[in-house]
């Protein structure tokens, strides 16, 4: 979830509610420095820039920090001021830091953000300059339509991703799985949990979030995989008691029950399942690419053990990222400025996050396969070859993921996904628990309440 990429719990730091800081700032009159793309800063300007990672993550901030000069000695009359608190939004504070001078002029959002903040004003309309941006027309529709409201553009994406099947292969060839085969329908991953499980005792063929909002999330995925909705397309009433919804949850129920190839702790939330992953104990999860750098990193896996394919069964993904905004009060010169860092930062192959040499050099893996803000565009063409000049992390591992890529489609998080989710975790966390679980009672049951949430304003 990151600032490095550790994009999950998108939703759940949203809800832990830590703030962050910044500063405000003007501008002066001054001469405009040529700059080889973009739009121009025609005088010098400051601009506070949210979300720059922690002194926690020393790679990534040396990388930041490297960034910024490069940028400075592009463009002399841009200053940066940088702002590390993280996690990087805060909605308790939201508006309190608007109305009070103290949001920065380019700040941090989730893409579940992005419309509430459009709605309610908070978000500078940046539509004159957006063309302006080199490699914007290349951005892939999905993810630039985040940031829009009917023809208006009020911010540029950083990262996203999508949902797939997290597996171990090392685990897999020590039940006599193919790890270059993984599987494609649930019932291959039924047949391969229990081969997984039959190790000895430990071993989990296949783990499920259930408590802390993490069960509702993955609930989600699942949901969206085998077609079904979260809610009905006015967000006003859920819609996930529904065959899909219920067939999420028999899967469970008999893996659990049946197969006995989900162990018997339950209740996991964020972080056991990549524990359990690095602990060389769990072969299967659901996630995105990103959760091997976090198994890799944080819980002693190797990247090599690890691959990531396509959810099974699926042509829809569960999906989300970040990106940037602007504060409303933000100036012309200002919004210039901003927009020409994250063309640097966040949008050139070659440069910023898109530096893979660097990455490379610094110990970083190269060749997980996200972010993919371009799809098959000339720039996601460019990006692809670098990745794989410096990849340091096998691209074929991941081959069941990006070939599935151009056929599946991306859906955002439900309105009040937070909320929803919460109350999915309790049908997730009884299938998992009780073997005598009523699964249309659990569902008819959390519809109820999912539609109190929703029919609030």
């Amino acid at each position: 979830m990151r600032r490095s990429l550790y994009r999950r719990n998108l939703g759940l730091l949203l809800v832990t509610g830590m703030g962050l800081s910044a500063a405000a700032c003007g501008n002066s009159e001054g001469t405009p420095e040529a700059a080889p793309s973009g739009s121009q800063a025609a005088a010098k300007v400051t601009i506070t820039v949210g979300c720059q990672p922690p002194k926690s993550n020393p790679i990534e901030r040396k990388e930041w920090d490297e960034d910024v000069a490069a940028f400075t000695k592009l463009h002399p009359n841009i200053t940066i001021e940088s702002k590390d608190a993280f996690p990087c939004i805060n909605p308790d504070t939201f508006q309190a830091k608007l109305a009070g001078g103290t949001m920065e002029d380019v700040y941090y959002v989730y893409f579940t953000d992005a419309a509430k903040i459009i709605a309610a004003g908070q978000a500078a309309d940046i539509t004159p300059y957006v063309s302006t941006v080199k490699n914007y027309a290349n951005i892939r529709p999905d993810v630039i339509n985040v940031f829009k409201s009917g023809d208006k553009v009020y911010g540029l994406p950083r990262n996203n991703y999508s949902t797939g099947l997290v597996y171990n292969r090392a685990l897999f060839t020590q039940a006599g799985l193919d790890p270059d085969a993984p599987p494609k329908t649930w019932a291959e991953v039924r047949e391969a949990a229990k081969k997984i499980a039959g190790l000895g005792a430990g071993y989990v063929g296949f783990g499920e979030y259930s408590a802390g909002n993490t069960g509702g999330w993955h609930f989600a995925a699942s949901l969206y995989g085998r077609g079904g909705e979260m809610v009905t397309p006015d967000g006003k009433k859920s819609a996930f008691n529904s065959p899909q919804g219920k067939a999420v949850l028999e899967n469970l129920k008999t893996m659990r029950w049946t197969d006995n190839s989900m162990g018997t702790k339950q209740l996991l939330q964020w972080e056991d399942l990549m524990r359990m992953m690095g602990g060389g104990k769990l072969g299967m999860m659901i996630g995105a690419p990103d959760v091997i750098q976090q198994v890799n990193n944080d819980f002693s896996g190797k990247f090599e053990d690890y691959s990531v394919t396509a959810l099974p069964e699926s042509s829809v993904s569960l999906s989300g990222g970040d990106g940037y905004m602007f504060n409303p009060k933000a100036t012309p010169e200002q919004i210039k400025a901003g927009l020409l860092w994250l063309e640097y930062k966040n949008l050139t192959p070659g440069q910023g996050q898109f530096n893979y040499a660097r990455a490379k050099a610094g110990g970083r893996p190269v060749g997980l396969p996200f972010p993919d803000l371009y799809g098959d565009t000339p720039a996601g063409q460019e990006v692809l070859k670098l990745r794989a000049e410096s990849s340091s992390v096998p691209l074929t591992h991941f081959s069941g993921y990006t070939d599935a890529l151009p056929s599946t489609t991306n859906k955002l998080e439900p309105p009040k996904a937070q909320e929803l989710y919460a109350i999915l975790d309790t049908p997730m966390s009884a299938v998992l628990t009780r073997q005598d679980a009523n699964i249309d009672q659990l569902l008819a049951d959390a519809a109820t309440k999912a539609d109190q949430v929703l029919a609030r304003p």
